[in-house]
């Protein structure tokens, strides 16, 4: 007597599928399918993490998955120490980074690319390839000709493996700030096939025994865990109806056909001559009972919609049993198909207990196992599980097939914040010196640097001065972007004494930053919404935002910090535009003796992320900090003598609120003054007076007639700028 009957493998994958690989027992496509390990099969789980244990079975990935890898090989974390400052009134700090190079083994079969890696929960390589930290990575896509990485094999004295037929990542360098110094958690984006996945994909190692056109349209993805080929057939077959056949050693797999052109009518049935037999009067039997398991009620999958994380779809209709189960599905789908897959699922566990038994008299070629039949006064059509040979006929088992739906049941994926993949864009640079603001000894330069990106995700600079080879660091610039733009249209001339209300400028950023904000005058009083346009420095209190990038800002405070003369000369359109608030970046108090050179064209260097070469910017405004300021309030008073008393009030560096009836301290070595008559270039006369008043004799007068008195105060480095005390009459009595 000859069996064919459902084997092991028709448990976990159910109907003919089971049917026909069992016969294959003893075989050498039966060994390589189904195994010889007890592990169940694949199973989803959450998001696993990269690890490193020895003996791990590095899967089989097909279509896109988001996938964890193991650690090949990996470096002991490198210390890189990066010092600053330490000239006169600036510390020298010391700014320590940790860095790492390690190689991750992803799959087992060929890849096309690797597209987004997570590294604890947040990217570090986007959509388009670039690396959110400092760092750099290669690809191997596991063919069988690749060539050793030049890293492992430097590092291993020129033994490193290839790892053909295996792909990996390698990381070098990567920067670990962003993980508290440590290698992290990582997950990748695995690309490792274009289009759909085919059975012929899964039964790759044994692919010359067997013959499909299966195709899994819904799957994005899914991945082999190292389990028997049976397990992953199994899996994908509780989910796909299809049916197999023998052809000699050829297993051959194929959808299950649901058309009428597709279903043989079977011959009568033939009645049982032995007492005990199945069907003795009419050789058939019907039990509406057969299988007595439930069908799944739910599907747990990977949801592409939401960066592959685990999801949980349940099949509408009647309420689920207390012992409902839940299915299982390692691959990546959106929410859609996996309601569709679970819903066909419930339905064929629904119709799986009719079993029909029916007996016939002779061997048909056309009756074998995966057959879909019609069955002589029977309603609905039957698929063939198995059959049996006996010396009194042949006998066939067959269950109810499932009537297709093509009705559709939309899904829904729930809510996901997905973590921001914006490309590092390059690093604006400004650097420049301010006033001093009287914080610290009054003899040194305040240089500072504003900088950002027009990309949101910058992640700062590292800054040097750029006037020394090698270049010297000066240190990072932060994440905070500064406020960078220029003029959108030119700013006219101001007298610079009292708040303009109606006055405006509008600004373009350049930068990714929030913008500007409204401000009381109050809140001007105390330094707030400073802008420097160009040499200028102007306070706004209004800020009406346009469009994304453009700003305009109204009531102005023009001339601040003594800036007055550029204000008096306006500006252009395109002139450089700086917010000074606390996001711009102290480059330390330099002395004028100190490292930072401060000759014409001192530029200040930084390096970012998406920086190709450094961007370089030149200091402006230099000088400034140790300028005096041009004294004010100029008067002219003719005496009995005919003496003409000249007097100016002075002002001080740093000493920017002015309370009434107290002197402004002096921030300078001495007091003087350099007063001049005549031309600023060529002037006829210059005296040094060491007061703010000087009495010019008739006789004086007399002589430089129609010409101009000037004043300067003379500081310990440099001249303030001259202000215009009077013009003498050219005749007086």
């Amino acid at each position: 007597m000859a069996t064919l009957v459902l084997g092991a493998l028709g448990t976990l994958v159910g109907g003919p599928l089971g049917g026909a690989v069992g016969a294959l027992a003893g075989r050498q496509l039966d060994s390589a399918i189904i195994g010889g390990g007890s592990r169940e099969g694949p199973r989803l789980k959450d998001l696993s993490l990269t690890t490193s244990s020895y003996g791990s079975p590095i899967p089989r990935h097909f279509g896109r998955m988001r996938v964890a890898g193991s650690i090949i090989w990996a470096t002991e974390l490198t210390e890189t120490s990066e010092s600053s400052g330490g000239s006169k009134g600036a510390p020298r700090s010391t700014t320590f980074s940790y860095s790492t190079s390690f190689a991750v083994a992803l799959s087992s079969r060929p890849i096309l690319n690797i597209g987004r890696i997570w590294a604890d929960g947040n990217l570090l390589r986007g959509n388009a390839g670039d690396l959110k930290v400092g760092g750099s990575l290669r690809i191997y896509k596991g063919h069988g000709d690749q060539l050793p990485d030049p890293l492992l094999e430097a590092a291993q004295d020129g033994f490193s493996p290839a790892y053909r037929n295996c792909a990996y990542a390698v990381f070098e360098d990567l920067q670990l700030a962003d993980f508290g110094n440590r290698i992290p958690a990582l997950t990748f984006e695995l690309i490792a096939d274009e289009g759909t996945i085919s059975v012929r994909d899964v039964l790759e190692p044994v692919s010359s025994q067997t013959e499909s056109e299966i195709s899994f349209h819904e799957l994005s993805g899914a991945s082999d865990e190292g389990d028997s080929l049976a397990s992953m057939l199994g899996t994908l077959g509780s989910v796909y109806p299809f049916s197999a056949a023998l052809d000699g050693d050829l297993l051959q797999l194929a959808e299950e056909a649901q058309t009428e052109e597709s279903s043989v009518t079977l011959p009568a049935a033939l009645a049982a001559p032995e007492q005990g037999d199945f069907g003795r009067s009419d050789g058939t039997s019907l039990d509406r009972n057969a299988d007595k398991t439930r069908p799944p009620t739910a599907i747990r999958y990977y949801d592409t919609s939401r960066d592959y994380q685990p999801g949980v779809q349940r099949a509408l209709g009647r309420s689920a049993a207390s012992n409902g189960s839940t299915l299982e599905l390692p691959a990546a789908l959106d929410a859609n198909a996996a309601r569709q897959l679970i819903a066909s699922a419930q339905a064929r566990g629904d119709w799986s207990g009719e079993r029909l038994r029916w007996r016939i008299a002779q061997i048909d070629g056309s009756l074998k196992p995966g057959q879909i039949v019609r069955a002589p006064e029977v309603v609905g059509r039957w698929i063939i599980e198995s059959w049996e040979w006996r010396e009194d006929g042949i006998e066939l088992e067959l269950s109810r097939l499932v009537p297709r739906s093509s009705a559709v049941t939309s899904g829904d994926s729930g809510s996901h914040a997905s973590p921001t993949d914006s490309l590092g864009g390059p690093t604006i640079l400004r650097a420049f010196e301010l006033p001093w603001d009287g914080l610290g000894a009054s003899n040194q330069h305040q240089i500072y640097a504003a900088a950002g990106s027009t990309s949101a995700a910058w992640k700062g600079a590292m800054l040097y001065s750029s006037n020394t080879a090698p270049l010297e660091p000066i240190g990072p610039t932060g994440r905070a972007q500064s406020s960078i733009g220029e003029l959108a249209a030119p700013l006219g001339s101001s007298p610079a004494l009292l708040l303009e209300r109606e006055a405006q400028v509008e600004v373009e950023l350049l930068t990714s930053t929030e913008g500007f904000a409204t401000k009381s005058v109050n809140a001007l009083a105390m330094g707030q919404n400073r802008l420097l346009i160009d040499h200028e420095i102007v306070q706004f209190a209004n800020a009406e935002q346009i469009s994304a990038t453009r700003w305009l800002l109204s009531g102005l405070l023009r001339g601040r910090g003594g800036t007055e003369a550029f204000a008096k000369i306006g500006h252009r359109a395109g002139a450089s535009v700086v917010l000074l608030d606390e996001r711009i970046r102290p480059l330390g108090s330099v002395s004028v003796t100190g490292s930072l050179d401060l000759a014409i064209g001192a530029e200040v260097a930084a390096i970012g992320l998406a920086d190709e070469e450094p961007v370089t910017a030149p200091i402006r405004n230099q000088g400034v900090s140790t300028k005096p300021l041009t004294p004010v309030h100029p008067r002219s008073t003719e005496q009995p003598n005919g003496e003409l008393e000249l007097c100016w009030t002075r002002r001080a560096r740093g000493a920017w609120n002015w309370p009434d009836n107290v002197e402004a301290p002096l921030h300078e070595e001495f007091e003087r003054y350099l007063v001049a008559i005549g031309s600023l270039d060529a002037p006829s006369l210059e005296l040094i007076v060491a007061e703010p008043r000087l009495a010019l004799a008739a006789a004086q007068r007399t002589d430089f007639s129609g010409a101009n008195v000037w004043v300067r105060q003379i500081g310990q480095f440099s001249h303030s700028d001259a202000l215009l005390i009077t013009t003498l009459a050219e005749s007086f009595q």
